[in-house]
């Protein structure tokens, strides 16, 4: 069966380009951002509070530091995901190519712009 299975608009392109891409990969990051920190929050939560009886203060304190954590988390691998996909879109529209290279020097320049604010 060579018929395709969807209907294209005429000079539709069969793949997604970088720009349709960035709002999974922004929405993926803040996602496993969000678990991997909530992850983070309840090891730390157990770790400060492991000599405290069980009660309701602790579970407070567990749940504070898992959302916490959580926000930390999302926060900052969705921001890392907007500045790649906003250099990526950038460089395509700019070099009129959709090669390795924008992917490149998107990811080069968004760990530039992160780290520069940084101490060493």
């Amino acid at each position: 069966q060579d018929t395709d299975e969807f209907i294209l608009p005429t000079g539709a392109n069969k793949t997604r380009g970088r720009f349709e891409l960035a709002f999974f990969t922004i929405g993926g990051c803040c996602m496993t951002g969000a678990a991997f920190g909530a992850l983070n929050g309840l090891r730390l939560g157990l770790k400060e509070t492991q000599n405290m009886a069980w009660s309701k203060p602790r579970n407070v304190q567990i749940l504070n530091m898992v959302t916490r954590q959580g926000a930390l988390w999302a926060n900052t691998l969705g921001s890392l995901a907007l500045l790649y996909s906003t250099f990526g879109v950038i460089i395509e529209k700019t070099r009129g190519a959709e090669d390795d290279l924008n992917t490149i020097a998107a990811g080069t320049l968004t760990g530039m712009l992160y780290k520069s604010t940084g101490r060493v």
